[in-house]
């Protein structure tokens, strides 16, 4: 779950059915879903670009920006199946994320950097 303050929203990410669920942070209502990438995990929002980024097994980094009452998906990173764990630390302005040892592979911390 995340808070969008800014919006009082409660964002709450659902794994069936890949979709954000918004909602008022005021009186509850369930003002919309947005489809997300499979198997979520982590959700951080990211108040600096006032963006979402949603982390999921399903070898994927959702981004989601504010769309009127909603969200919308602006940019879809492709990570690792199964690297689902992530943290985003505002005072490194970094989104970390936990990729699985496979195979011959060592598990690994991926830093996403954001852009603009």
């Amino acid at each position: 779950m995340v808070l969008d303050q800014t919006r009082q929203n409660l964002l709450v990410a659902f794994r069936r059915f890949a979709e954000l669920g918004v909602f008022s942070s005021s009186d509850g209502t369930h003002t919309g879903t947005v489809p997300t990438c499979g198997d979520v995990d982590d959700m951080f929002f990211d108040s600096k670009r006032d963006r979402i980024y949603v982390s999921c097994g399903e070898g994927f980094i959702d981004v989601l920006a504010p769309d009127g009452p909603s969200y919308r998906q602006t940019d879809r990173l492709t990570t690792a199946v199964g690297a689902r764990t992530s943290l985003f630390v505002p005072d490194l302005d970094r989104l970390l994320l936990a990729v699985p040892a496979k195979d011959e592979t060592p598990a690994a911390i991926w830093v996403f950097r954001p852009s603009p």
